[in-house]
């Protein structure tokens, strides 16, 4: 086919196959559902839209209503159907992607597709950010700097130093950090005070991990206005479907559940950990995520010893820097217990 770029041709898909097991913990899910109660106020409005009528051009009133929430102007948000879009969008953009390894793989999936220039600087030991050379890249600019904040997959969180350093640097030099927030509830942190004080810090985040809407696939950017101006010049118009802004619209209206989830995540997730570090032959790193990731003496073997016990988690042993390790997302109390009993009893060692 040579209607299309060169370098498309031979460009290999998103790494993610699905697959199926009674107990999901792949995808860094919520494993709890939108309350009822919400879900029953998302369905009396659907039941008063106009399907025949196109959504807003720019998703006007649901950035109205989370301009409010976060105490943001909203000339300064563009909202889109999912992140993974805005990081796209800002991929092709940028005249050059910074990146760390192992990271969010859609970081340099994008950059290839929009064949814009990408280097990825590795971690350093335990997964430590590697600042020094980070802020060295940062002097060949201008460009984009793509960093999860907490770190996927490794779930590690990077100091407030490290990042505002960064920060500076980028001011300095014209590139544009972009601070992926997407676990940040799990963390209890929040950079929105360090982009208020910094243009050239932009936040990208999600409803689908806290929020617990990762079917609705909705996102937004949290940046200055001129960095959302060209941004949102790259969002289709009237891209946000109206259904996806009713459901915005409720949770907004009526945020406080996300906090209990959250609570009920991090202390299984602490539960996790503490039963994790008794296991033989594994190794679970910190997490300031919902997720876990583990290093085991086989991925392979680890992952098909979980699938035929039903649980279902995710190999991320292909990465550099990762061998032998898998990810498992925190689930329900039940699910994680039946995980805990799975994953000792690989080892053959009782779990109690």
């Amino acid at each position: 086919m040579k209607a299309f770029k060169p370098h498309l041709q031979k460009l290999p898909s998103y790494p993610y196959q699905k697959s199926e097991a009674p107990i999901k913990l792949d995808q860094n899910e919520s494993p709890y559902d939108l309350p009822l109660e919400l879900k029953k106020r998302v369905l009396q409005r659907l039941q008063e839209l106009d399907f025949n009528r196109y959504p807003d051009l720019h998703a006007e009133e649901v950035r109205q209503r989370l301009a409010a929430f976060l105490d943001w102007p909203a000339e300064g948000l563009v909202v889109a159907p999912g992140s993974n879009l805005l990081i796209q969008i800002l991929a092709q953009a940028a005249e050059q992607v910074l990146d760390t390894a192992p990271s969010f793989p859609h970081y340099a999936f994008s950059a290839r597709v929009a064949a814009t220039p990408y280097r990825a600087i590795p971690l350093g030991a335990d997964f430590a950010l590697p600042l020094e050379a980070l802020l060295e890249a940062l002097e060949a600019g201008p460009g984009v700097l793509f960093l999860p904040n907490p770190h996927a997959p490794t779930a590690r969180l990077f100091s407030e130093g490290e990042v505002r350093c960064l920060a500076k640097k980028a001011a300095q030099t014209g590139w544009l950090l972009v601070l992926d927030e997407a676990y940040h509830q799990f963390a209890g942190t929040d950079s929105l005070p360090l982009a208020r004080t910094n243009p050239h810090v932009a936040l990208l985040r999600t409803f689908s991990k806290a929020w617990g809407l990762g079917g609705i696939r909705a996102g937004y950017l949290v940046a200055a206005p001129e960095v959302c101006r060209v941004v949102q010049n790259f969002v289709p118009p009237f891209g946000l479907p109206a259904h996806t802004a009713q459901v915005l619209l409720t949770v907004l209206e009526s945020p406080t559940y996300v906090q209990n989830i959250v609570q009920t995540l991090v202390a299984e997730r602490e539960k996790l950990l503490r039963a994790l570090q008794t296991h033989p032959t594994w190794q679970a790193y910190p997490s300031q995520t919902n997720f876990i990731l583990l290093r085991t003496p086989d991925a392979e073997a680890a992952y098909q010893g979980l699938l035929r016990q039903g649980i279902l988690v995710r190999r991320q042993d292909r990465y550099p820097g990762l061998e032998g390790c898998i990810r498992v997302s925190v689930g329900t109390p039940e699910e994680n217990q039946r995980f805990l009993q799975a994953a000792f009893a690989l080892a053959e060692v009782p779990h109690a």
